[in-house]
């Protein structure tokens, strides 16, 4: 029987990596002129979201054993201001940081890990709590990404998942190609 601790460090991986890919294969389809648009003045833009993503993972996992999951170097609030409006391009180097750190942290556990003790914020966490918190938040604020730039892409959009009314058709291609999902 597998460990259960390593059936969780990988499943774990795998639905960090799944959010990423979703996140950035709805990003690939977002026109440019919408990354810092917002639906109204309480609302976050997609470069926003971006930043604040990229920023929390970076901060948790970074030295992710050994130091607060809040790095005294990051300004959460900064994160939300939309006044700078970076490029894709700087954007994008922000999140490409934010997920190495995580994807690098995460890979680099060992089930034992697993029992250890990790602090955000000054508040003790077992490690897989640490995960599942930062899991959370992050598919929270993937959807967000998600659902804006669908908004913003209009007609264009293609459907990252199996697309309205066409269920029957999945399944039909799941059985032919002799795959379950």
């Amino acid at each position: 029987m597998p460990d259960p601790r390593e059936v969780y460090l990988r499943d774990i991986l795998r639905t960090y990596r799944n959010y990423k890919s979703l996140a950035e294969r709805a990003l690939a389809q977002m026109p440019d002129a919408h990354l810092h648009t917002e639906l109204d003045e309480s609302s976050n833009s997609v470069a926003v979201i971006l930043k604040h993503v990229a920023g929390n993972l970076r901060s948790r996992f970074e030295d992710f054993l050994t130091t607060d999951g809040e790095k005294p170097d990051r300004n959460r609030d900064a994160e939300f201001e939309s006044g700078d409006r970076p490029s894709r391009e700087e954007l994008l180097r922000a999140w490409d940081r934010g997920w190495s750190a995580a994807l690098g942290s995460i890979e680099a556990l060992r089930p034992e890990d697993l029992e250890r003790t990790v602090t955000i914020r000054q508040e003790s966490y077992v490690v897989i709590e640490a995960l599942n918190r930062s899991i959370t938040h992050t598919a929270y604020h993937v959807g967000q990404i998600v659902y804006l730039a669908r908004h913003f892409s209009g007609e264009t959009w293609s459907s990252l998942s199996i697309p309205k009314g066409k269920s029957a058709e999945a399944r039909g291609d799941v059985k032919r190609q002799g795959l379950a999902r």
